[in-house]
């Protein structure tokens, strides 16, 4: 019943005829299950858009019941709320000072949380599950955050036990880049791949795989680590103490130390941005170098992995084609001639909220595969 369930909630407006084509279970099983999950409330029918068939909605539990996606970052964090159909009923960022600690990072995520059920109309105790996404590697088995993650006051951390006591919910927590690569692949422009590779161009290079329709977080959590690789053995030292790591080259910071001696040191990404749409050559060039470095990581993934799409985001992403074509050039150049064929390179469509939208499908994931009753969902709310 939970790749029902989860068919119909991640895919608006199904049928019966299309849950059994996506789920493979024939539309006798379909038909004897859905009608066990609506006499359970998991399920409803509703007017079709498609002639006279009628879709199918997913409502567990209240219909007040919501969830909570948090994403922090280097120098952010960004929070969304969203009802138990995966529509996002409010979203906010913020930006904190690098490397604030724990407690008041999160002080500042349910200050934000207060604010959108206040808009939502929604009571705190509506709240029945949280989805969190970290810039570093996380033990599955233990919810710890790896050493070398990004916030340095996180690494070592068992997250999953200590938010929980912070926020006052059950909370799931997951890589950035394994959330980032989730929200495109059910909302974003990922929608429709069985095996795609999400970037995240940012202070470091988060990445997710998705591979067979499911994030791949292999034996020590730590698949999808690109930022780690090496593509210049000369180069910067990297913190993870190898050098010329691949944040080093595209990381934003070392992007932007490349430039200030010439633009001085306030120079921003959106200035870069705006110099590059104006035509300036060395910021052009820029982004051009960030591209073909992409693109040797990408190369070597596609030839491992042979994914349908690579979705890039961050903020070197809103370059488009500048830093996107350089990227092509170079996986068209190195990677096995059948593999790039068959892989799509594309912007992200979710932006900036791509691991704030994974967060929250992380937290319907869930409430999903615990929450067969409605009394269920209602018991874990006041929990």
């Amino acid at each position: 019943m939970e790749r029902i369930l989860g068919a119909i909630r991640n895919n608006a407006g199904l049928t019966q005829a299309d849950v059994a084509r996506r789920t493979e279970l024939s539309r006798a099983t379909v038909s004897n299950l859905v009608a066990e999950l609506e006499r359970r409330g998991l399920v409803r029918t509703r007017g079709g858009l498609r002639g006279s068939r009628r879709a199918l909605e997913a409502v567990i539990g209240r219909t007040s019941n919501a969830v909570l996606g948090v994403d922090f970052g280097h120098r952010h964090v960004r929070v969304g709320v969203a009802d138990l159909g995966g529509r996002v009923l409010g979203d906010e960022e913020r930006a904190l000072p690098q490397d604030l600690g724990v407690e008041e990072s999160c002080a500042e995520a349910s200050a934000m949380t207060a604010r959108l059920l206040a808009k939502a109309g929604l009571q705190r105790s509506d709240l029945i599950q949280a989805g969190v996404g970290l810039p570093g590697p996380i033990d599955q088995g233990l919810g710890r955050v790896g050493w070398h993650a990004i916030l340095h006051r996180w690494a070592g951390l068992e997250a999953s036990s200590t938010l929980r006591e912070l926020f006052g919910l059950p909370v799931v927590v997951d890589n950035d880049g394994n959330l980032g690569a989730l929200g495109e692949l059910r909302f974003g422009a990922g929608r429709g791949c069985q095996d795609l590779v999400y970037l995240n161009v940012g202070t470091g290079v988060g990445a997710g795989l998705i591979i067979g329709g499911r994030v791949h977080h292999g034996a020590a959590g730590t698949a999808g680590e690109v930022s780690h690789i090496s593509i210049d053995p000369y180069g910067q030292l990297c913190r993870c103490g190898n050098r010329g790591c691949l944040d080093t080259v595209v990381g934003t910071d070392s992007f932007l130390e490349m430039l200030r001696g010439t633009y001085g040191d306030e120079l921003t990404v959106s200035r870069v941005l705006e110099l590059a749409d104006l035509g300036d050559v060395r910021c052009r060039r820029a982004f051009a170098d960030a591209g073909h470095a992409l693109g040797v990581v990408i190369a070597d993934l596609c030839n491992l992995l042979s994914p349908q799409r690579v979705v890039v985001g961050g903020m070197l992403a809103q370059a488009g084609e500048v830093i996107l074509g350089p990227l092509r050039e170079t996986v068209a150049q190195r990677a096995v001639p059948a593999a790039a064929r068959a892989v799509e390179i594309l912007s992200s469509t979710l932006g900036g909220r791509a691991e704030m939208i994974g967060a929250i499908c992380l937290a319907l994931d869930a409430v999903t595969a615990s929450s067969w009753r409605p009394d269920a969902v209602a018991g874990a709310a006041g929990a």
